[in-house]
């Protein structure tokens, strides 16, 4: 058994030997192809399809989800940044139904049913208040994500406590809100107008002057309104009117400066000063036809022309002038005489221009903008602050300087100087004491990386069990060998008296030479004596 083992060993080496470089590494990329496409097909084929079990779930509610799925022993992933948890799909119905009857998951939000589970004699007024505060965000929001375009929404209401004495006055409540809008849906006037009344209608002492309310891109939603001179009370009209520029210039700022910067880089805030006077009236306007040369259009000519020569001169003639040369000689009476004059009158008709002119009267007279920017740049390696250089400031301020002129040169209704920019605009690099972000969870691996993971291991251990053959190979023929050695010295044996050099003789000693130097041909001619007999 062992020389059929010997044998099919040094075929295989032989048969190795003579193949050329290019078939033995068509031989080794055969064979590494099969083992990649053994290993993807067992990956693929242990794992199952995953479908979505939960989406649009926030980090609380995701960690809720993994620690019941990981008690379970579900598999499970995590996408999106980790609102969406993927199931197995045959395990998706079944989890759904488990989960609902578990009250998972839970949203960690206060509504009306607290008050019923958790009714207790020792709660203060205090925390009565906090609890009703969070539960009427928490029915608001949900109110809010029924309707349509509307995924999820936060709203933050601040509803100061109630005056003590009756000579105080009742201050008025506010709210925030913050709506995750579908994509590219557009919320129509009306819809707007009932959500502004939904919410006012929800909290006591809530105007709708006092509700922001704005979608996950910082776009603002506000509620329509109209303004008529002469209705209503003039003082408040002309604040509004002085609120609404202000503010749709403080959006357009910050709007643009935080796409350059970063939106939670970037305070702005504006100022104006706005011209209510209403001017009415008529200009009645003089002004030649040809502006070029001053003159109107001719209406009417009319010319005369005089001329008489005779003697004696008439006694009518033009007298002589104060201007007359002092050298001048008076004919004599004798003497002929003549004299001519000319007159034209001519009747010019101008450009008569009568104007009644109604100005506006909301003008922006001037404007002041002033922003701040966060200095800092994030954590380095270290986990320290990184701050903005003063070149990096200046380079930043000049930006913002030259986009603040622009802003204010297109609306402000005097002619504005660019050079007075520093006295409109002011800029302020600070550090914002702002919450640190958090960093994203980390993804899992790729199923590429699992692949060639797989491929790397098996040829490894396929090198690692060549070697570790080969060795004991050599260990046994090693020990086979001194095995033989120590049985061979434990006999005496005695020496052979010379033989005669006959023809067996001489054939024996070319065949132990052909041993000793032609291994290879010796056992080829072993073979060819084997397959014969």
């Amino acid at each position: 058994m062992r020389k059929k083992i010997i044998i099919f060993k040094e075929n295989i080496a032989n048969f190795w030997k003579e193949r050329t470089n290019a078939q033995k590494s068509t031989l080794i990329g055969s064979v590494l192809a099969l083992v990649i496409v053994l290993l993807a097909i067992s990956i693929l084929s242990s794992k199952s399809n995953m479908v979505p079990l939960y989406q649009n779930l926030s980090l609380q509610e995701i960690g809720q989800m993994k620690t019941e799925l990981d008690a379970r022993n579900v598999n499970y992933e995590l996408t999106q940044g980790g609102q969406t948890i993927l199931v197995p799909e045959s395990q998706v119905d079944g989890l759904l139904v488990d989960l609902a009857a578990s009250g998972l998951p839970k949203s960690g939000n206060i509504d009306y049913s607290f008050f019923s589970e958790n009714t207790s004699w020792g709660m203060t007024d205090n925390e009565f208040d906090m609890i009703k505060l969070d539960t009427m965000q928490t029915e608001l929001a949900n109110l809010m994500k029924g309707i349509e375009g509307i995924k999820d929404a936060q709203v933050m209401i601040n509803q100061p406590p109630e005056p003590v004495f009756i000579g105080d006055e009742q201050q008025e409540a506010t709210a925030s809100i913050v709506l995750h809008t579908s994509p590219g849906y557009q919320f129509k006037d009306n819809q707007l107008e009932g959500l502004y009344n939904l919410v006012s209608k929800s909290v006591p002492n809530l105007t709708t002057d006092n509700i922001v309310i704005m979608n996950q891109y910082f776009e603002y939603f506000d509620q329509k309104s109209s303004y008529s001179p002469g209705s209503g009370n003039t003082y408040t009209q002309q604040q509004n009117i002085k609120k609404d520029i202000e503010r749709d210039i403080q959006r357009r700022v910050q709007q643009m400066l935080g796409t350059m910067i970063g939106l939670d880089k970037v305070v702005a805030s504006v100022t104006t000063d706005i011209d209510f006077t209403q001017e009415n009236r008529i200009e009645e306007l003089v002004e030649p036809v040809d502006p070029d040369s001053m003159e109107g259009l001719p209406v009417s000519v009319e010319r005369l022309t005089e001329t008489y020569t005779g003697n004696p001169p008439m006694a009518g003639g033009a007298p002589a002038g104060e201007d007359d040369p002092a050298a001048y000689n008076a004919e004599d009476a004798n003497d002929d005489g003549e004299y001519e004059m000319v007159k034209e009158t001519i009747n010019n008709e101008f450009d008569r221009i009568q104007r009644e002119i109604v100005e506006s009267p909301y003008k922006i007279r001037d404007i002041g903008i002033q922003v701040a920017i966060d200095t800092s740049k994030g954590l380095d390696d270290a986990g320290e602050v990184q701050l903005l250089s003063q070149q990096e400031q200046a380079t930043v301020e000049a930006s913002v300087s030259s986009i603040l002129d622009s802003i204010i040169a297109t609306s402000v209704a005097a002619p504005y100087e660019g050079e007075a920019v520093g006295e409109n605009v002011s800029i302020v690099f600070q550090e914002f004491n702002g919450a640190e972000e958090q960093q994203p969870a980390p993804t899992g691996i790729p199923l590429w990386a699992y692949i060639a993971g797989g491929v790397l291991l098996a040829v490894i251990l396929t090198l690692l069990w060549a070697v570790l053959r080969r060795n004991r190979d050599q260990g046994e023929d090693e020990d086979s060998y001194q095995e033989f050695m120590q049985e061979t010295a434990a006999y005496d044996i005695p020496e052979l008296e010379e033989e005669k050099d006959t023809e067996g003789t001489v054939k024996r000693k070319q065949l132990e030479r052909m041993a000793r130097e032609k291994p290879e041909d010796f056992a080829k001619l072993l073979r060819s004596w084997i397959a014969e007999d």
